[in-house]
Parts: C-alpha cells; structure tokens; sequence
C-alpha cells in the first residue's frame, strides 16, 4: 500500500461523511487516503465509490503521516488503541491523532498515544450533508499545525468551534443531541399541520420550509431570537395565541432540560 497523508480508523457514517466531503472539497487525493474498516462489503463499498485504500488492518493505517482519525465504538478503544499505538512506536512515526470517541477524553487519548499530538473532536449528525457542527477541544501535545489540520477536516462538513475539554459534555448536551431535538419540533410542527387539516406531505414541507428558513435569517441577520419572535407577534394576532400555548406547554423549559438532561448523561458516561 501507498504511504498516506490520512488514516480513518472505521467507516461507518460518520466516517464516510467526513470521506465524502474531503473528496468533493478536493483537500485530499483519494490515493493519499487509507480506511480501515472491519466489514469487508463495507470495504468494497468506500473503495469503489471513493477510490481511497481500503484494508482490515488498523495497524496499516500507521502508515499514515498526517493524521489518523478515530470514528470506531467507544467499547473497542483500548484494543484498538494498544495495537495501533505499538505500530507506531515501532516505527518512529508521530502523525496527529484525532478522535470522535463519545465519552473517550483526552487523558485517555493521551496515555494510550503518549508523546503525540492529539485532538478530540464532537461532530453532530448533519456533518453527513456537509451542515454539521464541531467542537474540538486540544491535547496538550497539539500544536497550531495540528489544529489547522483539525479544523480544515472538520470545516469540510461544516462549522468548526473550539473549546475546552470541560466543556464537551455540554456540547454533547446541545450539538450532539440537538438534531433530535430539532427532529422531534418537526415532527410535531406538522401533526400540528395536520391536525388543523393540512395533508401530511404538505404539513412536513411547511415545517421543514419554516425551520431551515428561519434558521437562515437568523444566521444571516444576526439577529437575536427573542426579536424576529417579537417581530411575528402582532398585538392580538394568530401567533403570540400560538406562543402563549407554548409558554404554557413549558416548550422553552423543556428544550434547556434537556440539554442539561443530555449533559449529566454524558458526564456519567465518561467516568
């Protein structure tokens, strides 16, 4: 096999989400990229659609000389880590070592790659179509070099913020649980729909519509939540009946329960 400036370490979703943009954002060559993955119909599969090395081996991936991305279980890590970690030894390599391990911290990371630079990355599921979101928080050995390289990966699939490790669980509580969230208010917004009489495909294109044109004008006006809602409610008016009944549901308290709901989980998780 060719010596590659990538290694990924499993190719499940979220591995060929980040795969696929690299292709399409041209950042690496399909022949600079080796993916190790454990199913060989899966193999085929990211081989004959991204023209990138494919092999069983995870201890082939130390080939690598840039970065080796970790997107496997979270039960595996140590066993994977171990052999992956002798190989690199044994050879002198020192490629940066990124991680999307839910729960594996940057200790973790750090003992099991000692002396190298790591990163541990949260990305959320729209990173699959390019709209995710990612924080990274930087090992002790990363150097700026190290987050350029982190960031340009992650940037392919979308947004890019950094934070400290202490606050991964919260990330996890907001970004990495917030696409059910926001699925779950979709849902909902067109039973809404279809409760008032609209047919149901009709419903979930208004509310999908709704919610990413919204997310849009916020994005681009900058404008703060609390003043596009007050700009909807005319005095007396169909919408502030509508955020009443929501104030009285507890929407708004709901949501940040649940964000702290699914931050506690993530705490207990990684102890």
């Amino acid at each position: 096999m060719l010596e590659s400036k990538l290694g990924l370490i499993g190719g499940g979703v979220m591995g060929e989400a980040l795969l696929s943009r690299l292709m399409v954002a041209q950042i690496y060559q399909p022949q600079e990229i080796i993916v190790s993955e454990v199913q060989e119909t899966r193999r085929d599969y990211l081989a004959a659609t991204y023209g990138v090395q494919v092999t069983a081996d995870n201890q082939a991936v130390a080939r690598s000389t840039g970065a080796i991305l970790l997107a496997i279980k979270p039960q595996i890590f140590t066993e994977v880590a171990n052999l992956l970690a002798q190989t690199l030894t044994a050879s002198g390599s020192k490629p940066l070592i990124i991680s999307i391990l839910a729960g594996v911290k940057l200790s973790q990371l750090e003992s099991a790659f000692e002396q190298l630079p790591v990163i541990r990355a949260m990305p959320n599921t729209p990173a699959t179509v390019g709209a995710g979101i990612t924080a990274l928080a930087m090992g002790s050995e990363a150097k700026d070099s190290d987050r350029q390289i982190a960031r340009k990966l992650f940037e392919s699939v979308g947004e890019v913020v950094e934070v400290p490790e202490s606050l991964m669980d919260a990330v996890t509580g907001l970004s990495g649980s917030g696409p059910a969230y926001v699925a779950m208010i979709v849902e909902a917004l067109a039973d809404g729909g279809v409760k008032s009489g609209l047919p149901r495909d009709i419903a979930m294109q208004l509310a999908l519509a709704t919610i990413k044109g919204t997310v849009e004008l916020l994005q681009t006006t900058k404008m703060h939540p609390a003043e596009l809602k007050d700009r909807v409610t005319s005095p007396g008016g169909t919408t502030i009946a509508g955020v009443a009944q929501l104030e009285k549901g507890g929407l708004r308290s709901a949501l940040i329960q649940a964000v702290q709901a699914a931050t506690a989980r993530s705490v207990e998780l990684g102890k």
